[in-house]
């Protein structure tokens, strides 16, 4: 059973949010939606690396908070709710020098206030980088 809001929900409903923001800078691209889980992925590059020439720990949690933020957005009713972050930790376990590296959300809890959800970050030989949970905080949307 899907957890989207739309229950039949393609790549092309949220390519465009990214338009002039981090995950525009940093080269993200989603690149598959199912019915429990989103992917993301970008480039380990001259923007994501560190100066050692690894991808940077806050390049790989700017990817993790993007695949949990967009995630909460793609499971509430848009016209009445928005989701921000609350909390993100990230456990980097290995390290990337090159080539795209991919996170997977799946959700943890879906509650009606907060989301939590689990981010994998793998390598293209599907190596774990890094192993990060946010918190999403679900507000009501305020009539302007």
């Amino acid at each position: 059973m899907s957890i989207w809001f739309k229950k039949d929900l393609k790549l092309e409903d949220f390519a465009l949010w990214g338009k002039h923001t981090m995950s525009e800078a940093l080269e993200m691209k989603f690149t598959e939606v199912g019915d429990n889980y989103l992917k993301i992925s970008m480039p380990v590059n001259e923007k994501t690396k560190q100066p050692y020439g690894l991808l940077h720990g806050g390049a790989s949690v700017a990817l993790a908070e993007t695949a949990g933020s967009v995630a909460s957005a793609l499971v509430v009713d848009h016209t009445k709710y928005l989701c921000v972050g609350l909390e993100i930790n990230a456990n980097h376990v290995r390290s990337a020098r090159e080539g795209l590296v991919t996170a997977t959300c799946t959700p943890v809890h879906l509650g009606t206030s907060t989301h939590v959800w689990d981010i994998r970050i793998h390598d293209e030989k599907d190596a774990l980088i890094c192993i990060s949970r946010l918190t999403v905080a679900i507000l009501s949307r305020k009539d302007q």
